[in-house]
């Protein structure tokens, strides 16, 4: 089912004024302008369909007939052709369909609203493949809220969209300027605040305490955590390397970290139980 492309068999162009609207929604100006943002390919149209708000999907005709019970659901389906769809693409090889939809962000307050028992921070992450793969981790460990802390990556970026396959709309995710604000909001929220550091004198395998509601906080990739930062954390603990491999990436490390937290928690509940 194709609607709203005009006349019958019309098809948009690069050239025509919402595809034109729609591509300003790779950048970060674009996105904060206008409260919106692109979910590309047909997994994030997916989820973005089921738990968050689309305006308009744009879809090519072979993509569509891909797609066609995806596209059911949509509120509003524009046919494009190559050239619009590889201009709303952010990847090498378009796979022909993109979401516009509004921004997910909301509060501090909100997101930690409710008694959270497991948030991620990430303080100045940089590379969106890490925080859309660190959102798609959190999800999947059962995880309360993430937050996008200081001159972290915009989480509406199109590889974080992508890198998350669908999870940036299944908790709720905040952004804040100011880091130790995002830390003093989680302490209020009754979180402790648990520092992943390389550096850090603790190793994971002997932490305790991991069963208790936990903010894991996560640094830059290249310069980690400043000192200022870790200094208001609770305790900072690092991944211990057992093999020869001189580190874990970010989003690996993010994994051990909130699948520990995850899994001690799980444990306490079922021995209570």
């Amino acid at each position: 089912m194709i609607r709203d492309t005009g006349r019958p068999g019309d098809v948009f162009t690069h050239k025509t004024p919402r595809v034109v609207a729609a591509r300003r929604l790779t950048t970060r100006a674009g996105r904060d302008d206008a409260g919106r943002f692109l979910a590309e390919g047909a997994q994030a149209v997916r989820e973005a369909l089921r738990f968050g708000r689309v305006h308009e999907v744009f879809v090519t005709e072979s993509a569509a007939e891909r797609h066609a019970n995806l596209l059911v659901d949509a509120p509003a389906v524009s046919l494009i052709d190559r050239r619009a769809a590889e201009l709303l693409s952010e990847t090498v090889t378009p796979q022909g369909i993109a979401a516009v939809c509004d921004t997910v962000d909301v509060d501090l307050e909100t997101a930690l609203a409710g008694r959270p028992r497991l948030v991620a921070v990430l303080a100045g992450v940089a590379d969106p493949g890490n925080a859309g793969t660190v959102l798609r981790v959190a999800d999947a460990a059962g995880a309360d809220a993430v937050i996008f802390a200081g001159d972290a990556v915009d989480v509406h970026n199109g590889k974080c969209v992508r890198a998350s396959t669908g999870s940036l709309f299944h908790l709720p995710v905040a952004r804040e300027r100011d880091v130790l604000a995002a830390l003093g909001a989680c302490g209020r929220a009754g979180l402790r605040v648990v520092a992943a550091d390389g550096n850090a004198e603790r190793g994971l395998e002997t932490a305790t305490g991991l069963d208790r509601p936990t903010a894991w906080l996560f640094g830059n990739e290249a310069h980690g955590l400043p000192p200022e930062v870790l200094g208001h954390a609770d305790e900072a603990l690092r991944v211990p390397i057992y093999g020869r491999a001189e580190s874990l990436n970010l989003a690996t490390a993010a994994a051990v970290c909130l699948y520990a937290a995850a899994m001690a928690a799980g444990r306490r509940t079922t021995d209570r139980g």
